[in-house]
């Protein structure tokens, strides 16, 4: 079983038990999430629109954390200059714990 849910302008799939990193969130660790389910799959086929009208899917909240590092490099072809330039994106780690 999996269900698509809306975060912000992005569609995420996602399934019971897993953990997906999201934008950052203003949460603490611990916290409870729900996020709109757009989409559901399972045994009984596929039901979107009026038929997940009231179904969300609740997660919590595992971590609050930097990715890796991005080196961004400018430069001008003849003109010594040059600009180096590092960045973080925060994110959000949710633990998916039930969809319904």
């Amino acid at each position: 079983m999996y269900a698509i849910i809306a975060n912000g302008s992005k569609q995420y799939k996602v399934t019971v038990g897993e953990t997906v990193k999201f934008e950052k969130l203003e949460k603490n660790v611990g916290e409870k999430v729900e996020f709109e389910v757009l989409l559901v799959s399972d045994e009984n086929g596929v039901k979107l629109g009026a038929d997940v009208a009231g179904v969300k899917a609740v997660g919590e909240v595992v971590a609050q954390d930097k990715f890796r590092k991005v080196i961004v490099y400018k430069y001008k072809a003849k003109k010594n200059i040059r600009k180096k330039q590092g960045h973080r994106q925060p994110f959000t780690a949710v633990k998916i714990e039930n969809i319904g």
